[in-house]
């Protein structure tokens, strides 16, 4: 028996030696629908004339977005075509189970680039159930400004800013596992495997909002590696705010097809590596005309008087987020005083080279955080720079803009006093003007 044993052992020592190595079991097929969906076969499916919209909103934290689908007899025309709707606010932050109903007003739509065909997605504003605007709602607010301020034609550009992070959302996609990539310096919208993780993404989103019919002006990688912008505009008053949030959550619409999470933190990343900005830029009609730059300067004034109050517009925490972020390093300026300059990315606003050789145009505000609601930030940027210079127009007030409800439990996140931020106002003598 025992010599069998050992004839056996051989025999298989030999076989092991012809025969090839086991495979390796194999990876498991992606969805269908994983990277395209045109291969799901139930998406070509007759509608029979109905459509389906997507209705988008901003939750209680100010930053994140939810929604969830209606299905329309017929093809809307205009946004009156397109009914309200209410959800759950207990379940976002947004009221309490016993008075759980916040109502949805459609406020602009556009081509679903996911579904296709007729059917949309559908920025929403919130409303309590008596129908006044909810207090996480700063759309009403925004809007109501930039009707009192419409004679000037203000125009918005933003570049926004985001990381890309793997699907924990925890670790930045396509970094090590166990360290950091080499330093900043070869990734700003650089070229290559070993400079650029991402860029599929990129491409998708951007025929994504095209699709949509969002006014994407332009894309490039950023300074720390999976770290990219894309800019939205030029836009006139509220559509600024109605265009960017849409075209964040098709960003992440997009992202989820790659199984990659899309963060807007703005300071994602600790150490020596840049954060994430919503960079602003704004003109009015006499700004775009000669003689602008006249009228930019006098614009400075104002802004380095209300310089905290911006600071608490300009993220959904007012202002913690950005104490992270605007330390006066890694292009920032920082968060305790105010300054501009031409040229100058290390400026609380930058005015372009161009436009100080022309005499007019725009300026861009760098302070406003990667999440930061553009609702906020394109609101105080128009109190500021419009309606507290006109002193007839009347400010509309925390009161008729977000009325409180006792029976509300909304998340607020109160702005940080002047005293907790530190803030000295001063300008720098480095500056032109």
């Amino acid at each position: 028996m025992i010599d069998r044993l050992s004839q056996t052992r051989s025999s298989l020592r030999k076989m092991n030696k012809i025969l090839p190595p086991p495979a390796t079991p194999a990876t498991p097929a992606p969805e269908e629908d994983r990277l395209d969906l045109k291969s799901n076969p139930y998406l070509n499916l007759d509608q029979h004339g109905a459509v389906m919209a997507y209705y988008i909103w901003i939750d209680g934290t100010g930053e994140n977005m939810r929604g969830k689908t209606k299905t329309l007899p017929r093809k809307p025309t205009s946004v009156s075509d397109l009914p309200e709707w209410n959800y759950d606010g207990s379940s976002t932050g947004q009221s309490t189970g016993e008075n759980s109903d916040v109502l949805l007003r459609p406020v602009a739509f556009y081509r679903d680039p996911f579904r296709r065909g007729d059917n949309i997605l559908v920025m929403c504003e919130t409303l309590c159930p008596d129908g006044s605007p909810h207090p996480t709602n700063h759309r009403y607010g925004c809007k109501d400004k930039m009707d009192q301020a419409s004679a000037h034609k203000p125009w918005f550009g933003i570049e926004q800013e985001y990381t890309m992070l793997d699907s924990n959302g925890k670790h930045p996609f396509c970094w090590p596992k166990n360290g950091y990539p080499g330093p900043q310096g070869p990734y700003y919208c650089g070229v290559g495997a070993n400079r650029v993780h991402g860029r599929s993404i990129v491409e998708a989103h951007y025929r994504a909002c095209m699709y949509a019919g969002i006014k994407i002006a332009g894309s490039n990688a950023e300074v720390m590696p999976s770290q990219w912008e894309y800019q939205v505009g030029p836009c006139e008053g509220v559509e600024m705010g109605d265009m960017l949030w849409v075209s964040r959550w098709i960003l992440c619409r997009v992202a989820e097809e790659f199984d990659v999470v899309i963060s807007f933190d703005p300071k994602p990343i600790k150490g020596d590596w840049n954060g994430a900005g919503l960079h602003t830029n704004i003109s009015t009609e006499a700004m775009r005309h000669p003689g602008g730059l006249a009228v930019i300067q006098d614009a400075m004034k104002r802004f380095e008087k209300m310089h905290i109050e911006h600071i608490q517009a300009y993220d959904p925490k007012g202002g913690e987020d950005n104490k992270r972020r605007l330390t006066g390093a890694h292009e920032t300026a920082s968060i305790h005083e105010f300054s501009y300059g031409v040229a100058n990315r290390g400026a609380s606003v930058r005015i372009p080279r161009q436009v100080e050789k022309d005499g007019f145009g725009y300026f861009e505000d760098r302070r406003p955080a990667s999440n930061a609601d553009p609702y906020a930030v394109t609101g105080r940027i128009i109190q500021t720079m419009i309606l507290d210079a006109e002193g007839g127009i009347k400010t509309c007030s925390r009161e008729t803009q977000t009325p409180e409800i006792p029976e509300y439990n909304y998340i607020n996140k109160t702005p940080l006093s002047p005293t907790d931020l530190d803030i000295k106002i001063e300008k720098k003598e480095d500056v032109l003007f």
